[in-house]
C-alpha cells in the first residue's frame, strides 16, 4: 500500500532529523561550533535509510512500516553517543576512536537490511533449509571455544578473531537457530501438543517428543559453561520455550523448561566462580564497589545523577563508566537525557515488540507465524535482560543494547531481523487489487 510507505517516509525524516540534531547539539556543547561533518553525516544517515525505504517501496510494499523507522532512530542516537563518548576519551593515551568504526558497521548494517530483502523473495524458503540453519547456528555456537579462534574479553568467551577482524558468532547464531525451530515446531506442533499420560497435575505428550526441549537446554548450560555468558544462555532457552509454548499451547513446557533453566543456573553458580561473582555484586553491589561492582555502580550513579530531565548531551560524565560504549550505553543515555529520555527509547523498543507480535498473528502460514515470534522474542529478551541488568533488576549479563551499543556484530545479526520481520509482514498483507498473493515456493503454477 502507498499509504503505509508513506507513513514510513515520515517516520524516517522525523528519525534522520533527530539523530543529526543531536550529533549537532553534542558537537556545540564539545567545541562550541557546528561540527565539521555535519552534513556528510546527515547526507550518509539520509542516503542509507532512504535507500533502504526505496527498497522497501520497490520489492516488499506491503511491509511493516514501523521497524525500520525504529531501526534508524535507536541507530542513529546510538552513533551520536558513541561519538560524545568519542569526545570525552580523547585525552586519554592510546584512544582510539569508536564513532567512524560504528558508522562503517552502519553502512554495513543497513547493506544487510537490503540483501536479506532483495534476496529472500519468500520467507517459506528458509523452512527448507532447516537442518541447514541447524548445523549453521551450532557451528556458530561452538566457535568461540576452540583453541585458535576463540578469544575471552571480561571474562565471557564469546568472540571469535581471524585476522583483524572479530566479532560475536552467537548474534548470527540466534538468528540460524531460530529458523530451524520455527520450522521444526511448525511440522510438529500436533505431536507435542498431544497429552498421552499424567504426571502430577500435568498432561504430557511422550517422553521422546521432550527430547528437543532437553536439546535446547543442553545447548544453552554449553554456552554458559564453557562461554561464560549467561545472558546469550538465558536468552537461547528462553526463545525456544516461549516458542514452544506458541506452538503447542501447552503451559507444562513453560513449567518443564522453567525447572530446568532454574537447575541450570543452580549447577552453574555452585561450579564456576565468575557466575557467583555477578550474583553477589547483583545481591550487593556496594559491597564491591572498589572491585567488581564498579561498574555497576558508576552505572547506578549516572542514571541517578540523570534524575528526570537529564543533564543534556554532552554535559554528562558517562565516560566514568568502565565499556560505557557497550555493556552501559543505557545508562550513558540515562544520565545525559533523564529518565524521559530513556523512556522514550524503550517505548521504540516497545513499539518495535508490538509490530513483531502484529506481524505473527498476520503470517499466513505456521512457519510464518512461528518465525516472526522466535525473532521477535529474541529482540524483547535481548532488550530485557540488558536493560534490567543495568538497572540492576536481574544479574548483569554483557549482552548488548539492539541498534545503540557499540559493537559490528550485533548490528548485522538485528538489521538481518527487522529484514525477515519486514519480509513475512509483506506476505502476511492483503495485497491490494491488482496485485497477486505470493504463491507457495511447493506449488505449481499452470499456465493456460
Amino acid at each position: 500500500m502507498e499509504s503505509r510507505r508513506n507513513v514510513e517516509l515520515s517516520l524516517l525524516l522525523l528519525a534522520l532529523i533527530l539523530s543529526v540534531g543531536a550529533y549537532v547539539i553534542v558537537g556545540l556543547a564539545a567545541d562550541n561550533e557546528v561540527p565539521s561533518g555535519s552534513a556528510g553525516y546527515g547526507a550518509t544517515l539520509a542516503g542509507l535509510f532512504l535507500g533502504a525505504h526505496m527498497v522497501l517501496r520497490w520489492k516488499a510494499p506491503q511491509a511493516d512500516p514501523i521497524l525500520l523507522p525504529g531501526a534508524a532512530l535507536l541507530n542513529g542516537l546510538g552513533l551520536v553517543m558513541v561519538r560524545r563518548l568519542d569526545y570525552a576519551e580523547a585525552a586519554k593515551e592510546n584512544y582510539r576512536p569508536e564513532a567512524p568504526a560504528q558508522a562503517l558497521w552502519t553502512v554495513l548494517g543497513v547493506a544487510v537490511f537490503v540483501a536479506v530483502i532483495l534476496v529472500i523473495r519468500d520467507h517459506r524458503v528458509l523452512d527448507r533449509y532447516r537442518y541447514s540453519w541447524l548445523l549453521l547456528g551450532v557451528v556458530l555456537l561452538m566457535l568461540p571455544v576452540l583453541p585458535v579462534l576463540g578469544r575471552e574479553i571480561n571474562g565471557a568467551r564469546l568472540w571469535v578473531r581471524i585476522g583483524p577482524f572479530s566479532g560475536q558468532p552467537a548474534e548470527a547464531a540466534k538468528i540460524a537457530l531460530v529458523v530451524f525451530l520455527a520450522a521444526y515446531l511448525a511440522e510438529r506442533k500436533e505431536l507435542l501438543a498431544t497429552a498421552t499420560y499424567r504426571a502430577g497435575p500435568f498432561l504430557l505428550p511422550e517422553i521422546k517428543y521432550f527430547m528437543p526441549l532437553l536439546l535446547a537446554w543442553a545447548a544453552s548450560l554449553f554456552v554458559l559453561f564453557f562461554e561464560k555468558d549467561l545472558g546469550s544462555s538465558l536468552l537461547f532457552f528462553g526463545v525456544f520455550v516461549i516458542l514452544l509454548y506458541v506452538a503447542t499451547g501447552r503451559f507444562s513446557y513453560v513449567a518443564a523448561g522453567l525447572g530446568l533453566f532454574v537447575t541450570g543456573a543452580v549447577i552453574a553458580y555452585n561450579l564456576f566462580g565468575h557466575v557467583q561473582t555477578r550474583v553477589a555484586t547483583w545481591l550487593d553491589v556496594w559491597a564491591y564497589y572498589d572491585d567488581r561492582g564498579f561498574q555497576l555502580a558508576q552505572g547506578l550513579f549516572a542514571m541517578a545523577t540523570g534524575g528526570i530531565l537529564g543533564q543534556g548531551w554532552n554535559q554528562g560524565r558517562p565516560d566514568f563508566i568502565p565499556f560505557a560504549s557497550t555493556d552501559f550505553i543505557f545508562a550513558a543515555f540515562g544520565e545525559e537525557l533523564g529518565l524521559l529520555g530513556v523512556t522514550a527509547m524503550l517505548l521504540v523498543y516497545l513499539l518495535m515488540v508490538f509490530r513483531g507480535l502484529r506481524i505473527a498473528l498476520a503470517a499466513p502460514d505456521d512457519f510464518g507465524k512461528l518465525l516472526a515470534v522466535g525473532l521477535v522474542t529474541s529482540f524483547a529478551l535481548q532488550v530485557f535482560v540488558i536493560v534490567g541488568g543495568v538497572t540492576r533488576l536481574i544479574p548483569l549479563t554483557g549482552i548488548t543494547l539492539p541498534f545503540v551499543s557499540f559493537g559490528g556484530s550485533s548490528l548485522l545479526a538485528n538489521y538481518a531481523l527487522i529484514a525477515l520481520l519486514c519480509r513475512i509482514s509483506d506476505e502476511g498483507t492483503p495485497a491490494p487489487a491488482g496485485r497477486p498473493a505470493p504463491a507457495d515456493p511447493g506449488e505449481v503454477t499452470v499456465v493456460r
